[in-house]
């Protein structure tokens, strides 16, 4: 019986969700009583893993970079038996949940994803997750021999829990791939909504594309990701891999500042798993408000340029 977790990796490093998806594995194999262990295809800094507990990574750059869910899937495959791995950790990332239903049919494993604690009890082994567009939980049996957990984003946290950390070089196998990668188009210099922290978001209370610097300026102060409702997409002011929602991208960060977005249902039902949602609108009857942590109601064109002036003096004082 052993743990491994899949770190993923972009542009040669560690995602940040590997660090929660290794502080969940640990914790889990702690409460097991068996050890946990990573695998990563081309981050140069996989040892890394060891602040949060992992001793052992087996690295493979034999993958194609960019990534493919079935020629992943088959290298784990081939791993997970041979080490007696029982449990595998993924994270709820978009590229974890095309990989991990692949591999759960290659295992004949179970599969339990946006998972927001460890296991309640170990036999049968049972995990609490969010269900029905984070307004409800489930707790889900996982009856298999060998079984995988996809850890919600932000749900779990990060726990540092520093040890020596093996990097050990092989080879994947059965890595063929039948894609073929024409292009990638990343934006550089910028938080992608993925990883951030914090998202800014915006919407039609903007007015406009011209505007939209208000969005930016905040967003930079906070280092934090920019997004935008589905209309704002839809008529053009940014692109499509900005747009969060059911009908988007979802997003699970820490801190959603929603801008001039009344906040329709599906726009919620995307971003409502945030753990602080702060709503800024001019109509104290948008449904965003009954969502919100906190709201301010007024123009944005004057309590944002604001806010963004007071938190530039406050991290100027540090």
């Amino acid at each position: 019986m052993s743990v491994l977790i899949i770190a993923e990796s972009e542009n040669n490093a560690l995602k940040r969700n590997a660090a929660e998806v290794a502080s969940y594995g640990v914790a889990l194999a702690a409460k097991l009583n068996t050890s946990c262990a990573a695998i990563n295809f081309h981050a140069a800094n996989a040892a890394e893993l060891g602040q949060y507990g992992i001793s052992k990574v087996t690295h493979s750059t034999n993958v194609q970079k960019s990534f493919d869910a079935n020629a992943y899937a088959n290298a784990i495959a081939a791993y997970a038996p041979k080490n007696n791995v029982t449990h595998i950790i993924v994270s709820s990332s978009a590229d974890a949940k095309f990989l991990a239903p692949l591999l759960a049919a290659k295992l004949n494993a179970g599969y339990a994803p946006n998972v927001v604690a460890l296991p309640e009890e170990l036999s049968p082994l049972t995990v609490k997750r969010t269900a029905f567009t984070n307004k409800a939980f489930v707790h889900t049996q996982l009856l298999a021999t060998c079984n995988i957990i996809g850890v919600g984003n932000n749900a779990f946290g990060v726990i540092e829990n520093a040890v020596d950390c093996t990097v050990e070089e092989v080879d994947a196998e059965n890595v063929t791939s039948n894609l073929e990668q024409v292009s990638i188009e990343k934006v550089a210099g910028k938080a992608t909504i993925a990883d951030a922290d914090v998202v800014v978001s915006g919407g039609r209370g903007l007015k406009g594309p011209e505007n939209w610097h208000l969005i930016e300026d905040l967003a930079e102060v906070l280092n934090a990701a920019t997004a935008c409702s589905k209309p704002v997409s839809d008529m053009g002011w940014r692109s499509h891999d900005e747009h969060v929602g059911q009908t988007g991208k979802p997003v699970s960060t820490n801190l959603y500042i929603a801008i001039g977005i009344s906040g329709a249902i599906q726009h919620l039902a995307g971003v409502n798993s945030s753990k602080v949602k702060v709503v800024i609108n001019n109509d104290p009857e948008a449904p965003f408000f009954k969502a919100a942590d906190y709201g301010v109601v007024g123009d944005a064109f004057e309590v944002v340029p604001e806010l963004t002036k007071k938190l530039k003096a406050f991290k100027a004082l540090g």
